[in-house]
C-alpha cells in the first residue's frame, strides 16, 4: 500500500494550550499580560468616568471581540471600528453599539452598513453630500425589505459629521459645510444626526507632554468653533466624539468632548511609550511578541549579535523597530537592530554579562500595536501564577484582515 493511501494528519499543532507555561508557547506568538491589560482597562474607565465623559474604545487597535466585551463589561458605552467589515465579528459576538469612525468608500459599503443596522445600533461619519446619498438610498432599501433583527437595531442609522481640526485628512473644513450636510441629513428619515467627530491623529504622537497638551487644546478650540456655529444656527450637537490614547487626558478636561475613542491604551507600544505622560494617565505595556533565539554564532563577543524568529511577518515596523522587553526599567541590554521577513537581528550590548543561548525567549514590544495585531490569528493571554506565567486563555483576532 502506498503512502498516499494512508491518511496522515498534517494539521498544525496549536501554538499554545491553556495551562502551559509561557516558555512552552510556540513562537512567534502574540502574547498579552492579562494583569497589565486589566489594570489598563480599569484605569481608563475610572478616569473617563471621573471626567464625566463617555468611553467608546476603538477596536481597530485589537480587532478582538473578547476585548471589546471586557471593555463594555466595565462601562464602555460601545466601540468604534474603522471599516464596515471590521464590525461584523463584533456584531456576531453580541456587541450592539458600534460607531464606524470613518467615511465609506461607495454604495457597496452603504448597503453593508444598512444590513448591519438591523442587528445593532450603528453610526458612521460623513464629510460629503454624496456619502449622505449613498447611505440614504441603502437605508431606504433596507427599511422596506428587512425585518429588524434581535440585537437592538432597526431604528435607522446614526450619522456623525466629521470636521477637520488640523490633521487635513478627512472632515469638512468650515462650519458652513457642516450645516449644509445637516440640512441634507434632515431630508432622509432613515438617517439621524448624532453629532460631530473631531479627531486629530497627529496630536497622539507628539512626545513632550506640554507640547501635546497645547496641540490638543488648539484642536479642541477648533472643535468648539464648529459647535458654536451649529448652536448659532439653532442646531443642537448631541455628541462630540474623538480623541485617542495620546490626547485623551487633555480631551477629557477640555469641556468640548462628550465621548472619547482611545484604543491603544489596552496594549501600549513602543511609539506611545516614547510619549511623556502624567502618572494618572500612564498605562502599562501589556502586549508582546514572543520570539525565540535561533542563532547565536556572533553572540560570544561583547556587543555580539543573535537572531530571533520574529521579523516583518510577525511585528509591524512602521513606527520603528520593536524593542526587547527587559521589565521597563533602565536601558535594555538588547537592541533589535534589523527586521527581515522571518528573522530579527538583536544586538547584545554586553554578551559577557547577558549570555544568550539557543532557545532563549525574548519578548518584543511592537513599535505600533494596531498593524501588529493584524499579522496574527490569535492572542495568547498569560497570567502570573506560582511557578511562572501560564496561559489562561487564547483569543481569536476575529477582525484580522477586515479592511473593507
Amino acid at each position: 500500500m502506498s503512502a498516499s493511501e494512508h491518511p496522515v494528519d498534517l494539521g498544525l499543532e496549536p501554538a499554545a494550550t491553556v495551562g502551559a507555561l509561557l516558555a512552552e508557547v510556540d513562537t512567534p506568538a502574540l502574547v498579552l499580560d492579562l494583569g497589565a491589560f486589566e489594570r489598563n482597562l480599569e484605569r481608563m474607565q475610572r478616569l473617563t468616568r471621573a471626567a464625566g465623559v463617555a468611553l467608546r474604545p476603538h477596536a481597530k487597535a485589537h480587532k478582538t471581540p473578547a476585548i471589546a466585551l471586557a471593555q463594555l463589561q466595565r462601562g464602555a458605552v460601545g466601540i468604534c471600528c474603522q471599516k464596515v467589515s471590521e464590525a461584523l465579528p463584533f456584531v456576531r459576538a453580541g456587541v450592539r453599539d458600534i460607531h464606524i469612525s470613518n467615511e465609506i468608500a461607495g454604495p457597496a459599503k452603504a448597503r453593508m452598513l444598512a444590513k448591519l443596522a438591523a442587528h445593532a445600533r450603528l453610526s458612521v461619519c460623513v464629510d460629503h453630500p454624496l456619502q449622505v446619498q449613498w447611505l440614504a438610498d441603502a437605508m431606504a432599501d433596507a427599511m422596506s425589505d428587512h425585518v429588524p433583527g434581535p440585537g437592538g437595531g432597526g431604528g435607522g442609522l446614526g450619522v456623525f459629521i466629521e470636521i477637520d481640526i488640523g490633521q487635513h485628512r478627512c472632515g469638512v473644513g468650515a462650519p458652513e459645510e457642516a450645516l449644509a450636510l445637516l440640512e441634507l441629513l434632515a431630508r432622509h428619515p432613515g438617517l439621524h444626526f448624532k453629532g460631530l467627530q473631531a479627531y486629530h491623529g497627529g496630536v497622539q504622537h507628539i512626545r513632550g507632554h506640554a507640547q501635546r497638551r497645547d496641540a490638543a487644546q488648539q484642536a479642541a478650540a477648533r472643535t468648539a468653533r464648529f459647535i458654536d456655529a451649529l448652536a448659532h444656527a439653532g442646531q443642537v450637537c448631541p455628541i462630540v466624539t474623538g480623541s485617542g490614547s495620546g490626547s485623551v487626558e487633555f480631551d477629557c478636561e477640555s469641556g468640548v468632548y462628550t465621548e472619547v475613542q482611545p484604543g491603544s491604551y489596552v496594549f501600549m507600544d513602543g511609539d506611545y511609550g516614547r510619549n511623556q505622560h502624567d502618572a494618572p494617565w500612564r498605562f502599562e505595556q501589556s502586549l508582546f511578541v514572543a520570539s525565540t533565539v535561533i542563532n547565536t554564532r556572533d553572540s560570544s563577543e561583547v556587543g555580539g549579535q543573535v537572531v530571533v524568529d520574529a521579523g516583518l511577518k510577525s511585528v509591524a515596523v512602521d513606527s520603528g523597530l520593536p524593542q526587547v522587553w527587559h521589565g521597563g526599567e533602565g536601558e535594555s541590554p538588547f537592541d533589535y537592530s534589523a527586521a527581515n521577513d522571518e528573522h530579527g537581528l538583536v544586538q547584545v550590548r554586553d554578551a559577557a554579562r547577558w549570555p544568550v543561548a539557543l532557545e532563549t525567549r525574548l519578548l518584543l514590544v511592537p513599535g505600533h500595536c494596531d498593524p501588529t495585531l493584524n499579522l496574527h490569528d490569535q492572542i495568547v493571554c498569560v497570567r502570573e501564577q506560582a511557578g511562572g506565567r501560564r496561559v489562561e486563555c487564547i483569543w481569536p483576532v476575529s477582525a484580522r484582515g477586515a479592511s473593507r
